[in-house]
């Protein structure tokens, strides 16, 4: 982001954003944002910060045009300590997807504010796409992973879909153990439960409403790995719900997706998180509500480039 040519892209631009990480080449998220902003007719672009630098991140925002970054993976946690302020649920959640800018009423200063729209993005996932909520609603669930992703589906599950207890499934014990013991601390860790063998995942009676997988679209390979695979499938035949798969980078379409499909089950791809929780940055960002926001051509232009993957294009 420091040549010349990049500088000369954001001189031309009225504001100018970031979607900062690492692996962005297959990200929708510029698409996304720039068919909001072409909607509303602003010159406005989000520009791909492949990176992890955070000195240099934390540069870049200080740039009168900034409006805003979209933060993914490895920088979600590691960016809270920078921020000025954060939103009710990053708090809760303990990282942030979401970089925006407020002022302070008493010096004008600008302030760079953290929000987690990740968590609107699963609840929007099953409430836009189950059109009967008593699939998931009261009843059990299950969250696979053990990061920030799986951190948000928890609060979400927790807050918003009615999940009646969560079951955690993940390579990492040490992982779970934090996940459980920060949503303890926070006040939301009740319902959680680390499912943790095989053989309990066969013990368990209730099967699931709701399943949200958090992990990349590799194939298990150590013993580990497959275990948690096996969990799946145990849970996947004890009923059918909806299964949110978040992972769409860089296909939506996961060997978990599939094999729930074969189970008899409602998958949601991750483009649909994708898709919510990007309108919400939005909100953030423009400072327009939803409704004033082109939704429905976001919507469009996704599923085309969906429809796209699908077709191996």
């Amino acid at each position: 982001m420091s040549s010349s040519l990049d500088n000369a892209r954001i001189d031309q631009l009225d504001k100018h954003g970031f979607l900062f990480g690492k692996k962005l080449a297959a990200s929708m998220s510029p698409l996304l944002h720039s068919t909001v902003y072409k909607g509303l007719g602003l010159d406005w672009e989000q520009l791909r910060l492949d990176s992890d630098d955070m000195d240099l991140f934390l540069r870049l925002i200080k740039h009168p045009k900034f409006y805003g970054a979209s933060v993914t993976m490895p920088n979600k946690v590691s960016i809270i300590p920078h921020l000025d302020q954060l939103t009710p649920e990053c708090l809760a959640i303990g990282a942030c997807n979401t970089l925006f800018i407020r002022h302070d009423p008493s010096d004008g200063r600008r302030l760079f504010c953290g929000a987690n729209t990740d968590v609107i993005g699963v609840r929007e996932s099953f409430v836009q796409n189950i059109s009967d909520p008593s699939l998931y609603e009261n009843r059990p669930a299950m969250v696979i992973g053990g990061g920030g992703a799986a951190r948000s589906a928890v609060y979400a599950l927790h807050k918003f879909l009615g999940a009646t207890q969560i079951y955690l499934v993940n390579r990492d014990k040490t992982e779970v153990e934090a996940v459980i013991n920060e949503c303890l601390l926070k006040g939301y860790g009740d319902k959680l439960v680390y499912l943790e063998s095989v053989k309990q995942a066969e013990g368990l009676k209730e099967g699931l409403g709701a399943i949200v997988a958090c992990i990349p679209d590799l194939e298990p390979v150590t013993e580990e790995e497959k275990t948690v695979r096996r969990i799946i499938e145990v849970m996947l035949s004890k009923g059918r719900g909806a299964m949110l798969e978040m992972c769409y980078n860089p296909c939506p379409f996961t060997a978990l997706g599939r094999l729930a499909e074969k189970k008899g089950w409602k998958v949601i791809l991750g483009t649909e998180a994708m898709v919510w929780q990007g309108i919400e940055q939005d909100k953030y960002w423009t400072g327009l509500g939803g409704e004033e926001l082109p939704v429905e051509e976001v919507k469009k232009v996704i599923g085309e480039r969906v429809r796209r993957l699908a077709e191996g294009n």
